[in-house]
């Protein structure tokens, strides 16, 4: 006997950030919508990305700060770190988000929330185990997932990857990290404040090689400061199983270095391999991700690809702007475009990195015209009478519209901050409606119209 076909006027395909809001409107318009989630409801960012990492972060920055007590005047005892209830306290807000996003869409009037795994069988057609669903349009939003390299002796050490670490309910003797970028970096510190010795080991000339080199300097010195070992230009990596751990060696006639624990965190692939979408013809580029169009169209006019595995953005925000672009085109007659949008992004090291737009080194390669202002966090107030003030604020301006192309402020609040700048670069307004605008004494953000009114030459 056949299978018999479920028809529905929406399938979505995931719930991370994108899929569940996106159901929210469709089935508020009186559509029918199935919602498939093969693993936790949430997505990345609630089960294995910020929420779990950000909280740790959080515990992390209360461990520093008792450490530096005395600074403030503030006596304190010993430290100590209960790794535990550390992870007991991530675990809850963690479980506490999954559960309100599931009870969400379980209670959705017109939703069916289906646990599985998803394959095309043709363009409209999906089948999740026995059952076979169809619809008019479909929508993708099935995240991405840790990559591991194929490094001599790594498949025989048991190593983690973010979703691993979040697990480790013990200080690891010594955390070896492989990869420089901001996943890698962000466990790096916080488990150096743990109590973990920490060891970062970098492929590539320097960290963090998306930002220009001041910004990747300043967090290396950061990162240093609190005993963090960093081995960068690790050309030839390998790994030697020992009975309590491992050996990693990070070139050629370098000494090993022997870890406890160890964290690959050199990168991220889409979910895409196994949905079969050469059934429904969706197109994939070189890497896996979905090649969508500005509205986030797939090459299949009725199939729409959200979040990380459209290549648009490996963020919670790109993929909850992802749903509200997909939403106003559908439902609300509005154009809305992937294009429109600022890159930004932030790196939650402590104190964080906030970013926007251009670096400084793409617009130099971009050839045009262009101012720079530059400030230590030193002579940011605030960050002094906070006793914060490691890092500095950049802003890239271009020489002849005035608008403002990119901003980098890695220093404490340099996350919120960012957004005074973005803002003002979203609305396509010179730079002159922030440097006039008076902003509140004692804050970070009042010195983003001071580094504008001291704008240089880019060199």
């Amino acid at each position: 006997m056949a299978d018999v076909t479920e028809t529905f006027d929406a399938i979505i395909v995931g719930a991370g950030q994108a899929g569940p809001p996106l159901a929210g409107r469709l089935t508020g318009a009186g559509q029918k919508v199935a919602v498939i989630e093969r693993k936790l409801v949430g997505g990345t960012c609630v089960n294995s990305g910020c929420i779990p990492t950000k909280t740790l972060v959080a515990s992390a920055h209360a461990a520093h700060l008792a450490r530096r007590g005395a600074e403030y005047g503030v006596s304190t005892g010993e430290i100590s770190v209960d790794m535990s209830k550390v992870k007991a306290r991530k675990d809850t807000i963690v479980l506490d988000d999954r559960a309100g996003v599931e009870s969400w869409l379980t209670g959705m009037d017109g939703a069916t929330l289906i646990r599985g795994h998803a394959r095309f069988e043709d363009p409209h057609t999906i089948r999740v185990d026995d059952r076979v669903l169809r619809a008019e349009k479909i929508f993708l939003n099935v995240g991405g997932r840790a990559v591991a390299p194929d490094l001599p002796g790594l498949s025989d050490i048991d190593y983690l990857t973010n979703v691993g670490i979040l697990e480790v309910d013990t200080v690891p003797e010594h955390l070896v990290i492989i990869g420089g970028s901001y996943i890698a970096l962000e466990f790096a510190q916080m488990y150096r404040r743990f109590g973990a010795r920490v060891t970062v080991i970098e492929r590539g000339p320097r960290l963090t090689s998306r930002e220009d080199e001041d910004v990747s300097a300043a967090i290396k010195e950061i990162l240093e400061a609190e005993g963090i070992d960093i081995v960068v230009g690790a050309s030839a990596i390998s790994f030697t199983k020992r009975d309590n751990g491992f050996d990693v060696t990070p070139r050629e006639g370098a000494a090993p270095i022997t870890g406890s624990h160890l964290l690959v965190a050199v990168g991220r692939t889409p979910n895409t391999d196994d949905l079969n979408l050469e059934a429904a013809g969706v197109e994939t580029d070189a890497r896996g991700y979905i090649v969508v169009d500005d509205q986030l169209r797939t090459s299949v006019d009725h199939i729409w690809a959200m979040g990380d595995c459209n290549g648009k953005g490996a963020f919670t925000h790109t993929s909850y702007n992802d749903f509200e672009i997909v939403a106003a085109n559908l439902l609300d007659d509005d154009p809305r475009r992937v294009s429109d949008r600022v890159t930004t992004y932030a790196l939650y090291i402590d104190p964080p990195l906030g970013r926007a737009g251009m670096t400084e080194d793409e617009v130099r390669r971009s050839g045009r015209k262009a101012l720079v202002g530059k400030r230590p966090m030193t002579r940011v107030g605030r960050a002094v009478e906070k006793g914060e003030t490691q890092g500095f604020m950049k802003v890239v301006v271009d020489a002849e519209t005035e608008e403002i192309l990119g901003a980098a402020i890695l220093g404490v609040g340099g996350d919120e901050v960012i957004h005074a700048v973005l803002d003002v670069m979203t609305a396509k307004l010179p730079y002159t409606a922030i440097s006039r605008t008076m902003h509140i004494h004692p804050t970070v953000s009042e010195l983003v119209p001071t580094m504008l009114q001291e704008l240089k030459p880019l060199q």
